[in-house]
């Protein structure tokens, strides 16, 4: 039987009902999870939470005390919890929360608690962009070792959840800059940085500040540990330093194998492979027959290709992996050709590095794009416009830098608001040119998140389908 939580306001400051209690701040995905590790093993602890609608039906053991408090923060409230646990969807610049820091009050996340616990194989992708895929992948052909492998973190299974019931052999977390800002530095045998580019405007105070907390990444890496970094110059200054305390660095991109541990390349004849290092010897496998498709998602590939290879997994086994993965929903995902053209759910491109890695995958698209901007400037897009877009219909709340964009570039558009009108008129076009949503622009103008974007995407272009058999 599930005990109903007790609810009160956290307008009205009161004591913790026991001393040395813990405040989790969030209990959204992540913060249950916290609650749950936490109460499993004694721990007497509340939750916070802004909104009104927080979790109210939380599973709970009988007799175990749990408060949630919702409304504003308040700080007097929680100074006088012993140590607060902030959600990564919380922003750790939120004014109640730094002047809990200001009273010296211990706080971090999720990730803090996980590595004082976890003592396996630990793997850590982070990233702007790509996080979701590495990860799946490398957990996909890891899992054939023995003991296998638990994948989480910023994807699926909240990490705490993962050692619930026990010690994995091997855990891959996919790990965004709020987790890793919120913990001492973890310790990864391996570890890989994919990119660093603009996004999250609103949660860091500049991308000095964002690039800081995915390089604390590595802070910890020494003698024996492996770390991925790209290949460009910028990342130079910290690979010099990961040798010099004895990690093994190993630098992937677009290049060449003689020069790169993995990547993709381009071949005499024209064809681009995809590969990979088992010690001195070179494994590749052509682009064409990958079926994810994206010079962006190769390299993603590339970088679990070269993961499983450090782990002791075969070439065959890795080629047969990477033949087998058609990539995960909302990310360049094919729907299928409908009314004659293509259609790619790239929902998950909420900023414009990521709508830009798949533009540049196309000779020639429809774009669908728009959204919350989140600050991001979209001209730097203007190129990749130019060349590779054929015409732009523009959804979303935010349409005048889009607008700027398609003037500047020369590329002919039109706004329709929502994602329907612009699956409707794209059918109506009357070349066959793939069509393409890749928004570079979060989702929550209009969507509770890029799911339920992709989704809508999805089920507008599905009714084109429905449309046509009713022809």
């Amino acid at each position: 039987m599930n005990s109903p939580l007790n609810h009160s306001n956290a307008t009205s400051p009161h004591m913790p009902s026991e001393a040395g209690a813990t405040a989790i701040i969030g209990l959204g995905k992540t913060g249950q999870a916290v609650a749950r590790f936490l109460l499993e093993r004694g721990v007497v602890c509340s939750a916070f939470d802004e909104s009104a609608d927080a979790c109210m039906d939380f599973p709970m053991q009988d007799n175990v005390k749990f408060e949630l408090h919702t409304g504003p923060f308040n700080a007097e409230l929680l100074k006088q919890y012993s140590q607060i646990i902030v959600s990564p969807g919380i922003n750790w610049h939120h004014p109640v929360l730094q002047e809990l820091r200001h009273a010296n009050i211990p706080m971090y996340g999720d990730l803090e608690l996980f590595s004082q616990q976890y003592q396996g194989d630990l793997i850590a992708i982070t990233g702007t962009n790509g996080k979701t895929t590495t990860v799946s992948l490398i957990n996909t052909m890891l899992d054939v070792l023995h003991g296998g492998i638990e994948a989480g973190g910023n994807i699926g299974t909240p990490m705490l959840d993962l050692i619930r019931d026990g010690q994995p052999q091997r855990v891959v977390l996919e790990l965004s800059s709020f987790q890793i800002e919120r913990a001492n530095p973890i310790h990864p045998h391996w570890a890989a940085l994919l990119n660093v580019q603009p996004d999250h405007a609103d949660m860091h105070t500049d991308m000095a500040a964002y690039e800081a907390a995915k390089v604390q990444l590595f802070a910890r890496q020494s003698e024996g540990d492996k770390a991925m970094l790209p290949a460009d110059s910028h990342w130079d200054k910290l690979a010099n330093t990961l040798v010099e305390r004895g990690v093994f660095v190993r630098r992937f991109g677009i290049g060449s194998s003689d020069t790169l541990d993995s990547g993709v390349q381009l071949h005499d004849d024209g064809s681009w492979h995809l590969f990979w290092h088992h010690y001195d010897i070179t494994h590749e496998i052509a682009s064409d027959d990958v079926p994810a498709q994206g010079m962006h998602q190769h390299l993603n590939l590339a970088v679990a290709a070269q993961a499983a290879a450090d782990h002791g997994l075969t070439a065959s086994v890795i080629r047969q992996s990477l033949t087998s993965f058609r990539g995960l929903p909302h990310r360049l995902q094919s729907l299928g050709i409908v009314k004659g053209r293509e259609w790619f759910n790239d929902s998950k491109a909420t900023n414009p590095d990521a709508a830009k890695a798949a533009l540049t995958s196309f000779n020639q698209v429809v774009w669908i794009c728009g959204g919350l901007r989140k600050g991001l400037d979209v001209m730097p897009l203007q190129s990749a416009v130019s060349n590779h877009v054929e015409h732009m219909f523009i959804i979303g709340t935010e349409a005048n830098p889009f607008v700027k964009l398609a003037e500047s570039s020369g590329v002919s558009y039109k706004f329709v608001k929502t994602i329907e009108q612009a699956v409707k008129q794209a059918a109506q076009l009357q070349n066959g040119v793939p069509v393409l949503l890749s928004p570079a622009a979060a989702s929550q103008d209009q969507f509770k998140n890029y799911m339920q974007r992709g989704d809508a995407f999805a089920a507008a272009v599905q009714a084109l389908e429905m449309d046509k058999h009713n022809e």
